[in-house]
Order: structure tokens, then sequence, then C-alpha cells
């Protein structure tokens, strides 16, 4: 795997001058306005029996502006600037590229390298719009220092709004920001940025891969909500789909040239089975130069500070992962069905982002847990900072969908906690945005359900349901979070137990934006109990930013307790005791420990403030000694 990357990259910098004006493709390829106030294009269409541009600026005469051929496939022309020195395609106006194809069919195609698309309401398609103001948004605050300690709040910006609507960028700037920055949160990780035609795709069905969405607004919009969350501290990372593309041609990558091997593989291996979409040809070169340099543009031009690449299972894999279990056998990881191809681009994307751009985070979502994938590429790892734990939101969704109470197993829930390898960092999360959509259930819908619709009022009886729910909903929570992993996750809405589901408009639902929505004010009124939850994430976030157990070795359990549902563990100097058994309460429990302290409550989840009952007197203070227990030198009473 080295070898094919060492290669890779030993060609890019012999033929193509380097992997900086390698992946700088998108400063020349598309439609750029050059230094003399003129116009020179650029494309890549090896199937093409010739290509030209249309638009506003000719009439939409489809064979005024032909290209010349270059070697390669590729594509170029020049248009001088007006008589009186203006650009020849004015900002704002509305561009084409015509390919003939090679059956002499004329395809009317949007520019892979687009950078602003957008649909009017009358029609299907997005249109391609020439996007070079006179002035562009100027960033005013560098970027955050890397984080040691990485906490997550993923976020969807149309939803990010308890309106029935598609919310902007200015209105998360305004509205959600600050209300992440107050939540103790210091990242914020985009999805459905990168322009995609069906809005109920989440995202993940991309059609303009260099355009930013412009149903939230301008990119000028965008590039400003970045930089006003790097003025509060806050990294951003953007939620990139490389692992395939929407099948759409019209206003896609599919189809570009009237070939079906432009871009992505032919035939069958060029279609995802179950996602309905095309799949990338990594072993193409213009393919690696496309998503390499759409990287490189989203941080330069935008200023991201990192990426969650999505789908990288299905990359991995010939069979992406469809119908195939993983067991952690290393025969599910060496051999024909890895596609080689694939993790060598990933191992490239990483190197050219860690070499250009050292301060940058890459997340890989991979279900299979292929080896290595967060060791840096120089040991023949992917070159990863972080992957996502998937597997622990399965778990807790297992135990509370499965088992009573009494029946939750001590030892398998730190086992799914902490079975992690050595030295490659995971994210821990006990629910993210897949378990919010349509057909599946957020943990405090599945802990609570019906009833959330009735009790969740302070001025209603505080039923055993609603009881249950808020108390195991910041358990869950907190246990994730201190024992899961080196880094936490949130979905925006999760943290106070966003009642329902989440679902975007499309005809099965009579186009209702009712479910693709965030109700943020359900936490600002303090007759609800959601208010209850939103204050524990909070405190919890904070509590870490003070300590940072995150950043720190992995915890020592010292206790799983079958029969008394007690877990205990140290982490960062601190000493977290979980009672998961449904009625029984403990006086004089030993808890075994490493460093004799004096100790006191910091954080209590039965805190009235949090909605708990008090039961426990932060005044208290307790005294270690010198008793061993569970494999401990030293112990207290608690």
């Amino acid at each position: 795997r080295y070898s094919l990357f060492y290669n890779r990259l030993k060609n890019i910098e012999e033929n193509e001058g380097g992997l900086d004006k390698f992946t700088e493709s998108y400063k020349t390829f598309g439609v750029q306005q050059s230094v003399d106030g003129g116009i020179y294009c650029k494309e890549w269409a090896p199937g093409a029996e010739a290509v030209f541009l249309t638009g506003d600026f000719n009439g939409w005469d489809p064979f005024s502006h032909p290209y010349r051929k270059m070697e390669y496939g590729k594509w170029e022309l020049f248009i001088p600037p007006g008589q009186d020195g203006c650009p020849p395609v004015p900002h704002g106006s509305k561009l084409k590229v015509v390919i003939r194809a090679q059956n002499g069919e004329l395809l009317y195609r949007i520019s892979p390298w687009a950078r602003y698309v957008v649909r009017d309401e009358d029609k299907v398609n997005y249109d391609w719009v020439h996007w070079n103001p006179p002035q562009s948004y100027i960033h005013k605050h560098p970027s955050p220092k890397r984080l040691k300690s990485l906490k997550i709040y993923e976020s969807h910006v149309g939803i990010a709004s308890p309106e029935g609507k598609v919310a902007s960028y200015k209105n998360f700037t305004h509205n959600v920001l600050p209300r992440i920055k107050d939540l103790g949160y210091n990242c914020v990780q985009l999805m459905a940025i990168m322009e995609h035609a069906y809005y109920a795709s989440f995202g993940y069905q991309v059609t303009s891969f260099f355009a930013a969405s412009s149903r939230y607004g301008t990119p000028d919009d965008l590039k400003e909500m970045i930089d006003v969350a790097h003025s509060m501290g806050i990294t951003v990372l953007l939620d990139v789909v490389h692992s395939h593309a929407s099948k759409n041609s019209e206003d896609g990558l599919n189809k570009f040239d009237g070939t079906d091997y432009c871009f992505f593989h032919s035939g069958y291996k060029g279609t995802h089975q179950l996602w309905d979409s095309r799949l990338f040809d990594y072993a193409n070169w213009e393919v690696l130069r496309f998503l390499l340099s759409n990287l490189r543009m989203w941080i330069q031009e935008y200023r991201f500070d990192g990426f969650r690449f999505d789908g990288v299972t299905s990359m991995l894999y010939h069979h992406h992962g469809i119908g195939t279990g993983f067991s952690g056998d290393y025969n599910e990881y060496f051999g024909l069905h890895v596609d080689e191809d694939a993790l060598c681009y990933l191992m490239l994307a990483n190197h050219m982002i860690k070499f250009l751009h050292p301060e940058c985070i890459t997340i890989a979502e991979d279900v299979s847990g292929m080896p290595a994938l967060c060791r840096p590429v120089a040991e023949g790892g992917g070159g990863f900072d972080y992957r996502l734990a998937m597997a622990i939101p399965d778990k807790w969704i297992q135990i509370i969908k499965e088992l009573k109470d009494e029946d939750w197993n001590m030892g398998n829930i730190v086992h799914t906690l902490t079975n992690r390898r050595y030295e490659e960092k995971y994210i821990a999360y006990a629910e993210s945005h897949d378990q919010a959509l349509v057909g599946d259930k957020t943990l405090a819908f599945r802990l609570m359900d019906a009833e959330m619709y009735t009790n969740m009022s302070v001025l209603s009886p505080l039923t055993p349901v609603i009881d249950r729910g808020i108390q195991l909903h910041k358990m869950i929570r907190l246990i994730t979070h201190a024992l899961g992993g080196e880094s936490y996750l949130n979905f925006m809405g999760n943290e106070f137990g966003h009642p329902e589901w989440l679902d975007f408009p499309r005809r099965g639902n009579n186009e209702s934006y009712h479910y693709a929505r965030r109700q943020f004010n359900l936490t600002e009124d303090n007759l609800l109990r959601y208010r209850f939850l939103n204050a524990f994430d909070r405190d919890m976030n904070k509590l870490e930013e003070r300590f940072g157990w995150l950043a720190s070795p992995p915890a020592y359990v010292s206790e799983k307790h079958e029969s008394n549902k007690v877990i205990a563990f140290e982490r960062a100097g601190l000493i977290f005791i979980f009672n998961f058994h449904p009625y029984q309460s403990y006086v004089d429990y030993r808890v075994a420990l490493m460093v004799i302290f004096k100790y006191k409550i910091i954080l209590d989840s039965d805190a009235a403030e949090y909605g708990g009952h008090q039961r426990l007197d932060h005044n208290t203070e307790y005294f270690s000694e010198e008793y061993p227990h569970n494999y401990r030198p030293n112990s207290l009473l608690v």
C-alpha cells in the first residue's frame, strides 16, 4: 500500500510540478478570470468530440466559443476582455458547457468545477452561475490552534431553526454559533454543504463538488459564518463526500462528456447498488486531480479546518461493505477484496492535507475497523487523525430496545466503550444524525416515546417513564463522553433530547418542513424539562474542558459489577461512578482508586438543576485510604 502511494506521489512530483501545484488545479479548471480581465476556461472531457462555452454572455449561442483540444482529454478556451477592459463573462451570468458527444448529440452541462449553482423555484435542475464578485469576503480571524480535546457539534445549516423552512448561513452565524459556544463544544462539523440537488439526501448525493449549497445563501455568507466561528475559537470541519456522486447528469458529474467512464468506473463497477449513485475511478489521474483539488479549495477558499470523510467503508472494499460483517479478523482487511486504489487516494488526501495544511484534522467514517487507518501514512497507515466509534450508538440502541433495565450487562457496555485499537484515536458518540432520521429513533425518543408529547412540562407529574428517560439520557452521554474515545460528537438538538425524528420535505410527507427543523426554543422555556438535559450537556463539556479527559490516556476501569449494576473508572485525575441499577442505591460503597486525595463531587446527574432528585450532599468530602480494592492500592467510601 505504501509503495502504491509512494509511486503516485512521485509521479505527481515529477510530472505535475509537485503536490502544491497539482492540488491548486481548481484555480485553472472551470471558468476563471485571468489577470488581464479575460476569461480562461479548462475542462477534462476525454469522451467529447467537441466542447463549447455558452450562456448569457453570448446570447446562448452554442457554437460561438469553441474550446481547443489538448492532450489527455483536456480542453481549453480563452476569451479576451472587452474593449472597455470589462470581463467578457459578467459576475452572476448563467453558463453551460456544451459537449458534442461521440454519437453527435449535444449535451448542455454544468462544469464539474463550478463554484456556484442555483435552482429557480419553477425549475427542477440547477443552473451554473458565474461567481466572481468585485469584492469577495475577506477573512478577519485566524483559524484556532489544533485542539487536544475535540468536542464536535454535528450540524446541518438548513434545519438549524425552529421555523419550518430552509434556514440560512446567516441564521447559523447569528443564532446557532453562540449556542454551540455556550454548550462547550469547540468544533462544528457541517453537513450538506457541498451542493446537492435533492435536499432530502442529507447532502450525501453531491452534484457540484466545488459549490457551496446556494439554498442557504451565497459563498460569501458561508465564508463569513466560518470566520465568525473562528473568532469564537470554534474549529470548523466539512462533511466531505468523495465516496460516491449523484447519478444526475443535467446538473451533476454523471456522463459529463456523454460517456459513463468520465470520473467514474464504467458499467456495474461504477454504480453503488444500494445508494443508486456513481463510484469514482480512484486510479484515474484526472479523478485524483479533481478530488485532491476539491479538498484544497475548501481549505484555502473557505478556511475549513479539516474534513469528516463520509462512506469510507464503501471506498475501502470492492464489496462496499454490502452484506458484509466485520469481526476484526485480519483476513477481512487484506486481500483482493480491498480497493487499494481508493485506499491510496485516502492516503494521498491525508498526506496532502498534513503536508500543506498541518493544522487540519481528518476523520474517517469507517464501520469495518480497517487497521492502521488512523496511523501516519509514513507508517503505511491511512493518515486519518480520528475514526468514528460507530459500534457505540448501535450498542446503546440494542440495549434500550432489547433488554430490561435489570438485564443490562455492565461488562458488555464497558467492552463496547473501550474496544479500540491502541494509539488510534476514536470519536465516541451516543447518537448522531443517523439515529435522528425518520425510520429510526433518538435515544430520548426510545427512552420516553409518546410521553414526550404530554409529560415534559414541570407542571405535569414526573412519571416513571420520563424520570427514567431523563436520568439515563444523561448517564449514557456522560459515560460515552468519558470512556468511549479521544473525542466526542453530538448531533444538533440531541443534547437536550430533541423530540420526534428528522425528515426532510419530500413527496412521501407532502413536502412538509415540520420535521426538518430543530426546536432550540424548547430549552428556553423554563416550564419544560428539556432545559435540564441541555444544562447537563453544557456542564459535562465544560468539565472536560477543565480536566481534559479526552486528551488523557485511556481510563482504568476498576469495577463493572453485574449484580450491583455499577461501573467505576479513573481518567484524568477524576473518578467516574455510575449506578445503572433501576431501583437500588448504595451507602458506604467502596470504590477503588490509585491516588490518595480528598475528593468532592463536581458533576452529579442527580442534581436538581439537571432534573435529578438531589439525593447527594455536594458539601460532603470523601477521604481516600490505603485500603486495597479491585486491584488498586487505595479506595474510598461513597
